[in-house]
């Protein structure tokens, strides 16, 4: 992937990774599209991108509201004639236990995790697919490959992305769609200050392992790293990684580990 003069649009822009990927890419002068809920941070954002040469277009929208994605997508689709990359960046994660967990709250997490991420995917494809391909990337988590405490749902979503994007890698071998799945550890963003609790609250504390994890910058240069070589998983954060591979070839010593860390 040669991101120079590409158009891509990126979610969750506003803040954290998604708006650290949208300055670095901007220096490779691409027509970005970002795309974020606040459109006061969007705005702040896209004046940065701008100053480093890129064109910008901002679209806010809600993830979380279908209506607003129908919109976004409609706009982004009736001004731009191709678009070579989306990753999807943008995403909630939450602080409860499953036993006090409403069941709004699991849709809401599914509906702002998952079915977003499908929708924009599945508007953005014929397009691609009529200008001979394109890459699609969509944030995961180490919690994409196993579960965890006080993020049931949240890790449930991810699973899902693994199981609809990879489905979607295969069937377009033969049409040049790269597909990359961002399995993030530990990095230093705002998503636990933002994650819901059990009363669909924003929990607003930073978790010691999220303060402790890599800073958003250095996630978006592997990330971008990562992209550009067209990787089919991008592994991103520090030794919480580890986790992913003991789950796979030692789930014995897995669970014994995972007993022990503090969910929180």
């Amino acid at each position: 992937m040669n991101f120079t003069g590409k158009t891509i649009w990126i979610t969750g822009a506003t803040s954290g990774i998604g708006k650290a990927m949208a300055l670095q890419l901007s220096k490779h002068q691409c027509k970005l599209i970002i795309s974020g809920r606040d459109a006061s941070s969007l705005e702040e954002t896209s004046t940065q991108c701008i100053a480093e040469g890129s064109q910008v277009q901002t679209v806010a929208f809600d993830l979380g509201t279908i209506d607003s994605v129908d919109k976004a997508i409609q706009e982004v689709l009736a001004t731009n004639e191709s678009i070579h990359g989306l990753y999807l960046v943008g995403g909630l994660s939450q602080r409860s236990l499953i036993a006090e967990t409403p069941i709004q709250n699991d849709r809401k997490l599914m509906e702002v995790n998952f079915f977003s991420n499908v929708a924009l995917s599945k508007a953005v494809l014929p397009l691609m697919l009529r200008n001979g391909g394109g890459q699609i990337a969509v944030t995961s988590s180490i919690v994409g490959k196993f579960g965890f405490p006080y993020r049931s749902t949240y890790a449930a979503s991810k699973h899902a992305l693994h199981g609809f994007f990879e489905s979607l890698r295969l069937e377009h071998l033969d049409d040049h769609i790269k597909v990359s799945l961002i399995i993030l550890g530990r990095v230093q963003t705002n998503i636990s200050l933002k994650a819901i609790n059990a009363s669909g609250e924003s929990y607003g504390k930073m978790d010691d392992g999220q303060a402790g994890g890599i800073p958003a910058e250095e996630a978006a240069r592997k990330i971008l790293q990562g992209l550009k070589k067209e990787k089919k998983e991008i592994l991103v954060g520090g030794k919480e990684l580890l986790m992913v591979h003991i789950r796979r070839f030692f789930p014995g010593i897995f669970y014994k580990l995972a007993a022990k860390v503090k969910p929180t």
